[in-house]
């Protein structure tokens, strides 16, 4: 009986020593980040599959830092034995949360009209990219597959540019659908001003590694970028859904 209480209590010590040896090192790994990167707080720090390591999100971004602040790794981590990019998932499952926090009244929404939408597809999009217009032109063949878009301005111009104002004129219309429909078809809108989310937006997909359009963001923070057909995007989101 004695031999088992001194069996927990070892153990239980143990399991102190190692709790306190990980709140330094991710003490230290905080302190680390504040000089490099001052005025930014990581999202996460938790203990990486890589022994020594601290994997460490910020928005959609992930690096891995030594217990003693020595060493800043950037790149991806796959585990051979299980074929998996652990890194990448670090990734999409911090978009998924990310995504999910912004609120639909701030997108313009694409929904299919006589049933509800099996798959949800975020979209970064540009008024004057190419692709985005062709995606745009086949909207009626997404939500007949029964795929919503939900639309978020990304003007790949930048800010005070000719398509971040087009983007802010289409949210500030009274019928914002048909305007970004109108838009992206070319035609002339009048500039209107008013309170928007283009630039909360541009910043997020900026957070997302977006350089292009459209993006689009499934709902498991997975990124397909470039056009993708109706037909081939319901297979993706359907091999998604069984991955799952």
């Amino acid at each position: 009986m004695l031999k088992r209480v001194l069996l927990v209590i070892l153990l239980f010590s143990l399991g102190l020593s190692a709790w306190a040896g990980e709140k330094q090192d991710m003490d230290t790994v905080r302190a680390v980040l504040a000089k490099i990167i001052p005025g930014e707080r990581p999202d996460s720090i938790r203990v990486s599959a890589l022994p020594g390591m601290y994997e460490v999100v910020m928005g959609a971004q992930v690096m891995y830092v030594s217990g003693d602040g020595r060493y800043i790794v950037q790149g991806d981590i796959i585990d051979l034995e299980a074929r998996e990019n652990l890194t990448e998932n670090a990734r999409a499952k911090q978009r998924a949360r990310l995504i999910h926090e912004v609120d639909e009244a701030d997108m313009i929404i694409f929904s299919p009209k006589d049933r509800p939408a099996k798959y949800r597809v975020n979209v970064f999009t540009d008024i004057d990219c190419g692709y985005c217009r062709k995606l745009h032109r086949q909207i009626d063949d997404y939500l007949a597959e029964g795929i919503e878009i939900r639309y978020l301005a990304f003007p790949r111009s930048g800010l005070n540019t000719k398509s971040y104002y087009k983007a802010v004129t289409v949210w500030c219309s009274k019928d914002r659908k048909r305007a970004l429909t109108e838009a992206k078809a070319g035609k002339p809108q009048p500039r209107i001003d008013c309170d928007n989310p283009v630039r909360e937006q541009l910043e997020l997909g900026d957070r997302f590694g977006v350089t292009g359009t459209p993006t689009l963001v499934l709902e498991s923070g997975d990124v397909i970028p470039g056009y993708v057909p109706p037909r081939r995007l319901l297979s993706i989101l359907q091999s998604s859904q069984a991955r799952l």
